[in-house]
């Protein structure tokens, strides 16, 4: 399999600032794998601003969640620029597969779980971050269980890893808004409910999806 089947289409990468800072990037000494990596620094951050927000007070109960945010489009910045710098800067190695499908798979468990214990409205939400964050996890076992058995690669939704982390950042600004006005986090529970459910449906179409093309190749 080659690595342009196994990437996610993104029309962003078409775009002339993300070609102008991957071909940055290209030119130093900067790796596919390291920025991989570094991706797992802003979950790591993020999810600390989510873990601290119970326990604060003040003008920091709704910067927090604006932090979070943005660590997370950082975070998906670094899963757009490793593969831009491995393909387009020809930086690729055999072991980028690694680098870039682990990191993912601890990046996403951070936020959602970390998210689920920031929540204070319900008991039971750090039991909805578990689940969401083993779904995020299921999505993408199903992908590429799928694609080792010769299935086609999927990269469907409807909670796809873009979409998990793009409503993550609009509830972190929403929560945000809800601190500042209302002291309540109920913003941050139905993320992770709309994303549970999202992950479920998602890891049903894809298993569906290779099952199909399977099929189709046995009474081929």
């Amino acid at each position: 399999m080659s690595e342009d089947e196994n990437r996610r289409p993104l029309k962003v990468r078409e775009g002339t600032l993300p070609k102008r800072i991957a071909s940055w990037l290209s030119r130093r000494r900067i790796t596919p794998n390291q920025i991989s990596v570094t991706s797992v620094l802003f979950a790591l951050l993020a999810a600390a601003c989510l873990l601290f927000l119970p326990f604060v007070d003040g003008a920091v109960k709704w910067v927090l969640p604006l932090l979070a945010g943005i660590w997370i489009q950082c975070r998906l910045l670094c899963n757009l620029f490793d593969g831009m710098v491995a393909i387009e800067g020809g930086k690729g190695t055999r072991s980028g597969e690694l680098f870039n499908d682990i990191p993912d798979r601890v990046a996403d468990p951070l936020i959602l779980v970390a998210a689920g214990y920031a929540t204070t409205v319900v008991p039971w939400a750090s039991a909805i971050g578990w689940a969401a964050g083993l779904g995020a996890v299921m999505t993408a076992y199903v992908r590429t269980l799928a694609a080792s058995i010769g299935a086609p690669v999927v990269f469907c939704g409807p909670m796809a890893k873009q979409h998990r982390m793009a409503i993550m950042t609009v509830a972190c600004v929403a929560v945000s808004v809800e601190q500042k006005t209302f002291g309540s986090d109920w913003s941050l529970l139905v993320a992770l409910i709309v994303i549970l459910v999202g992950c479920i449906v998602t890891v049903g179409r894809r298993a569906r999806l290779a099952y199909k093309a399977l099929e189709a190749e046995t009474h081929a």
